[in-house]
């Protein structure tokens, strides 16, 4: 038995001998409990991951490495703009699902004579796409958790 097939056995043993233990808790609060758990085969969060994936799905990647939980892009020009093209990062920097785990940096830069230029990205861009990586994170976790 590897040590990975050993861990998720045991995992799941310790599921099933704490949902016996009921302990006064509610169903709907264990299968919380659970589903925030590290039990994960990614050194991150399984949920900001996907949903970071998923959210940059639409530009090309340059690297992606789920043990350090990096993305990277590459430039991506933005066919109603093309004198304008964008590069991300984004970093998970928890095993948690929590909203200081996620950061999202952005290069931006402009088509100015021939030659492209950095220029600035608005703070509000990085927000932006934080908020959404966070909220498909919650809808992933939410959709995992369906109490019945």
């Amino acid at each position: 038995m590897t040590s990975r097939t050993l861990r998720t056995a045991t995992a799941i043993a310790l599921v099933a001998l704490l949902a016996g233990c009921g302990g006064g808790r509610n169903k709907a609060q264990f299968a919380s409990d659970v589903a925030a758990a590290r039990t994960t085969t990614i050194g991150i969060n399984t949920y900001l991951w996907k949903a970071s994936l998923e959210t940059l799905s639409f530009m090309p990647l340059l690297q992606t490495d789920s043990n350090g939980g990096v993305i990277v892009t590459d430039w991506y020009v933005n066919p109603n703009q093309p004198a304008e093209r964008m590069k991300l990062t984004v970093t998970i920097l928890d095993a948690d699902l929590r909203a200081d785990a996620v950061r999202v940096a952005a290069q931006r830069q402009v088509l100015s004579n021939g030659n492209w230029v950095d220029a600035a990205v608005q703070a509000s861009t990085v927000q932006k796409l934080e908020d959404i990586i966070l909220t498909k994170a919650r809808d992933l976790r939410r959709a995992t958790v369906s109490v019945g």
